[in-house]
């Protein structure tokens, strides 16, 4: 695959930074569902996940010929499946408002891939409609407008590799203090930055994470009833 013209990390990298991401949010999930959050440090480690997992996504939408080889559409389509897929287990844990409110953060990657894709198709009345969807969307989804900004401007950052974009990465990762109360989604910007200089190779496995976030969520939510 070709890499942003901006920023370049080698395919290894970016998924080992998956799977550091998947790692977090795992552990972060289970401390949440079965040890009521009293696991010391891991909820502080789990902030990390949502921006590396945004980066990841963002990255690879970056790359050129994004737009024309149609990678938004197929990307769409799978986080509108498995997202839809993990709702009735992420429903199940309970606590939501509403009983349903926010969506995963599945929905939000899709939410953030759609605006990207009318951003990348320019114009006036697609970008109005980026912000209509931004500002509609976010209202909806886990992280909510915070979670969108950064994946917005990752994705100028990757594009670009610009000092403007980068603080604008630094800056949405810290608003993200809003939701959870602290800065440790900023932990993530160091691992990001880091990322060009490192050559991992770690095989990529296409639909894994995607199928990966609703299994995990069936068998913690198993767990957590076998517990009860």
């Amino acid at each position: 695959m070709k890499t942003p013209e901006g920023f370049r990390v080698s395919d290894g990298t970016i998924e080992a930074l998956k799977w550091l991401a998947l790692v977090l949010m795992t552990l972060d999930h289970i401390n949440k569902h079965l040890f009521a959050e009293k696991l010391p440090g891991v909820f502080e480690m789990g902030r990390i996940a949502m921006p590396l997992f945004a980066f990841v996504l963002t990255y690879n939408l970056a790359r050129p010929s994004t737009l024309s080889n149609g990678t938004y559409i197929r990307t769409m389509k799978r986080l509108a499946l498995f997202s839809a897929i993990a709702t009735p287990f992420f429903i199940g844990f309970g606590g939501l408002a509403f009983g349903w409110w926010p969506l995963n953060i599945m929905f939000m990657l899709l939410v953030a891939t759609a605006i990207l894709y009318l951003v990348e198709q320019g114009g006036a009345a697609y970008i109005l409609t980026a912000v209509l969807v931004f500002l509609v969307g976010g209202a909806f989804v886990e992280f909510w407008w915070f979670a969108l900004a950064f994946c917005i401007c990752s994705w100028w950052y990757c594009k670009t590799n610009s000092k403007a974009a980068l603080v604008a990465c630094l800056l949405a990762a810290a608003s993200l203090y809003v939701v959870n109360r602290n800065f440790w989604a900023l932990a993530a910007m160091p691992l990001i930055l880091v990322a060009p200089l490192l050559d991992i190779r770690i095989p990529r496995f296409r639909y894994l994470f995607y199928a990966y976030y609703p299994a995990h969520l069936a068998v913690l939510l198993l767990l957590k009833q076998c517990r009860h």
